[in-house]
């Protein structure tokens, strides 16, 4: 019924595809399955449940291939190691969220910068990559990137910024993080799937890959 793989593993591209798509659903399902009103995506660690598995899981997913990723380049891999180790921190010392205590202080915070700095640096790398390939969908596909990485990290720098003064921004906005780190993990999410090559359109045909070959 089914063809033989022509692959006996998955790709860099498939991987590209599996952490995009979770990158991207992580805001959305922590939130929907939080029994409150979460102010972080971290928060959704202590609503327990499915809101935590779904926290802790996804991070771990992202985690496990970020450190496969190898990228082309030894700075692309040793980074994509270090955003895997930081995004188990993130899971594994959960934030201080609603009174709760951390572990160990700062560990989850730093972790957090950490990771999303990282994917900064790869939305870069993926912006040069497009960049130099020089056709039209490449083209998009390199605007994206930016955009991606501008997002990224602004998201970061208005959550430390909130942080910095007190959190004067979060007294008027009670979910400023949790819509800070959604805009993040949405921005890397599009990066990754772009950068998958598996999308029609934003990507020319012979550059395409499929994930089920």
């Amino acid at each position: 019924m089914f063809s033989k793989p022509e692959r006996l593993e998955i790709d860099h591209h498939t991987i590209k595809m599996i952490v995009g798509l979770i990158a991207l659903s992580l805001a959305t399902l922590t939130s929907l399955f939080s029994a409150t009103e979460i102010t972080s995506i971290s928060a959704s660690y202590h609503e327990g449940g499915w809101a935590r598995n779904i926290f802790v899981g996804f991070l771990f997913a992202i985690a496990a291939f970020l450190m496969a990723y190898n990228g082309r380049s030894r700075p692309e891999m040793i980074l994509s190691k270090i955003a895997g180790i930081a995004a188990i921190g993130i899971a594994m010392f959960p934030c201080g969220c609603g009174g709760h205590e951390e572990i160990i202080k700062n560990v989850h915070g730093i972790s957090a910068a950490v990771m999303f700095g990282i994917l900064v640096v790869f939305c870069y790398f993926f912006y040069k990559r497009a960049s130099d390939k020089g056709h039209i969908q490449a083209r998009i596909r390199a605007m994206a990137y930016a955009a991606c990485g501008i997002a990224i990290l602004l998201s970061i720098l208005v959550i430390a910024l909130d942080h910095l003064i007190g959190g004067s921004i979060s007294l008027r906005i009670p979910r400023l993080v949790f819509y800070g780190e959604a805009v993040g993990l949405i921005a890397f999410g599009i990066a990754w799937l772009l950068a998958s090559l598996t999308l029609p359109v934003i990507t020319k045909t012979g550059e395409r890959h499929s994930v089920f070959s």
